[in-house]
């Protein structure tokens, strides 16, 4: 068997084994990145709410280190994301066109 028609079987496997998980990134992309709608905007609140309730009474104390670990890193990416559109709103790295 020569080198290309290897080349080619490896593309063809490469193509066959990624293809269920695009799927699955597909899927969940549909649901996952729309915005909120309408009539969940009270639940969005509602969460809010219940992370100033748990602030104040201390209950993020009784979180376990995954669910700590987990919050820790849903925090870093709005923040990261808010940054990075900030840099995109803008067209530049470096300060604003005045």
């Amino acid at each position: 068997m020569s080198l290309s028609q290897r080349l080619v079987a490896l593309a063809h496997q490469i193509k066959a084994g990624a293809r269920p998980a695009f799927a699955t990134f597909v899927s969940n992309a549909k649901v996952e990145l729309i915005p909120p709608s309408p009539r969940e905007i009270p639940q969005v609140f509602a969460g809010f709410g219940q992370i100033m309730r748990s602030a104040r009474t201390g209950a993020w104390k009784n979180l376990t280190v995954r669910e700590a670990t987990l919050n820790t890193l849903v925090g870093l990416e709005i923040y990261f994301l808010f940054f990075v559109g900030e840099c995109i709103g803008k067209g530049s790295l470096i300060g604003y066109h005045v």
